[in-house]
């Protein structure tokens, strides 16, 4: 027996055998990669047509939104009309395209307005800290206490609803979103030591802000504010199908909803379509959020 054992060699794992077992990993990560990459090209295509759809909305509508045709009331879809009918016998296709056009305006107007001003004071209460930034963070927790529908039903009910309401009262609902995400980045960046080295070499405040600690709190800005288009869209549709967003005949994706929601028995492409498109650039902005995310995240690229 012992010799046995002395004439036998260990068991030891071989590289080849070490290879295989790590090959399928290896093509695992390969086919994750692959997957992501075709959802998003899938994604940006969706955007493309539907952001491009409501750029030219002019040309690309096969009839006018607001043009009424009675003897046409709530027909199915067809080769005419795509998308159907709804109950005053206009095409719901074309109204969907230029409810896709205000909708994605005002989103992007708020957007932009809402980043800017919560952005600008979270960078400002990040870096000074102190009472400013108590003063801030409390301002944006009694913000955030408020649910921003309620908010936003409230502010428009006051002020009318008109385009520039609209976009006024979405800004002011979600900049605390901005500032909150942004002033944790600011914080965390305030005692870096590229920061530390400016402040030393005599560069004033303003300067440090937006040479040194401004430029890397883009990324997560580009992506909150990504994110943040499709939770407007959803704040519009919900005022519009309350009746207090976007007024007939103007076209709104949440006044169809609302409209055709008493047809749903027997015209249900008057509802169902337009809450499909709606639900379709929600998530398409929502997927392009979490892509940039992670491509725009150093530790997460390999993902790719």
């Amino acid at each position: 027996m012992s010799e046995m054992l002395i004439g036998q060699t260990p068991l030891t794992p071989s590289r080849s055998g070490m290879k295989d077992v790590s090959a399928p990993l290896t093509h695992l990560r390969r086919s994750r990669g692959w997957a992501r990459r075709v959802s998003l090209a899938i994604v940006l295509a969706l955007l493309l047509i539907i952001v491009g759809a409501a750029l030219l909305a002019p040309l690309v509508a096969p009839y006018n939104p607001t043009d009424i045709a009675l003897d046409q009331g709530l027909r199915a879809p067809s080769a005419r009309h795509w998308f159907g009918t709804d109950q005053l016998g206009r095409d719901v296709l074309s109204r969907v395209i230029w409810g896709a056009r205000v909708s994605l305006l005002i989103a992007l107007s708020a957007v932009v307005l809402a980043g800017a001003f919560g952005g600008l004071v979270g960078l400002v209460a990040g870096y000074a800290g102190g009472w400013i930034d108590i003063f801030v963070m409390r301002f944006a927790d009694v913000q955030f206490s408020l649910p921003a529908v309620i908010m936003a039903l409230v502010l428009v009910g006051t002020v009318g609803s008109s385009l520039l309401s609209l976009i006024v009262v979405l800004s002011l609902a979600n900049w605390a979103r901005f500032a909150r995400v942004v002033r944790s980045e600011a914080l965390a960046l305030r005692n870096a030591d590229f920061v530390l080295l400016a402040r030393l070499a005599g560069a004033s405040s303003t300067r440090i802000v937006i040479r040194h600690i401004l430029p890397n709190v883009g990324n997560t800005f580009i992506v909150l504010a990504t994110l943040d288009i499709g939770l407007i869209v959803i704040l519009e549709a919900t005022l519009s199908f309350l009746g207090l967003g976007v007024q007939p005949p103007d076209p709104s994706w949440g006044a169809m909803i609302a409209d055709g929601r008493g047809y749903l028995e027997r015209a249900w492409w008057a509802s169902i379509l337009p809450g499909a498109v709606l639900m379709t650039t929600v998530l398409c902005f929502n997927q392009l959020g979490d892509a940039l995310r992670d491509g725009l995240n150093p530790r997460l690229k390999s993902r790719w």
